[in-house]
């Protein structure tokens, strides 16, 4: 089987009924989507599929297609991060990490679509992702700063 993960063609040779977020990490060595809950509740194995994002926890690799995947990793890297990548670092929004993948991919997402999104549109983009030691309020201002950072064409 093939899939398109990060901009890059790759064969997975995994059962079609394996979930997508089983592939990426033990296969493909991705291990930004993390495993959380199993049940689509944490937001943890957040992935993008054609840049909309999309639980890999329960995703059959099978169901994927040839639509793009991307993951964190794909966002960005440390010479050249997401500016939510940097807008995170800058608003020290990370503690545990258990959130900030999805965080990150829900906020890319978000961001694609709307240039300045409000305060409630921000929320409601990063409701998915369970957050256990309460950053919400950082994230939240992560987005807002990766925004303007976009808007005044600062990619990083």
């Amino acid at each position: 089987m093939q899939l398109n993960v990060n901009g890059a063609d790759r064969q997975v040779a995994d059962d079609p009924d394996v979930p997508l977020l089983a592939v990426l990490r033990n296969e493909l060595g991705l291990t930004s989507p993390r495993f959380g809950c199993g049940h689509e509740r944490c937001g943890a194995c957040m992935v993008l599929l054609d840049g909309v994002p999309a639980y890999s926890c329960t995703l059959p690799v099978s169901a994927v297609g040839r639509r793009a995947v991307t993951t964190v990793e794909g966002l960005g890297n440390e010479a050249a991060p997401h500016p939510i990548q940097a807008a995170l670092l800058e608003e020290q929004a990370g503690q545990c990490g258990y959130c900030l993948s999805g965080i990150q991919i829900s906020a890319a997402a978000l961001l694609a679509r709307t240039a300045s999104p409000s305060r409630e549109e921000i929320k409601a983009a990063l409701e998915p992702n369970l957050c256990r030691c309460g950053i919400h309020v950082r994230a939240i201002r992560a987005v807002e700063r990766a925004a303007a950072m976009l808007r005044e064409g600062d990619a990083r």
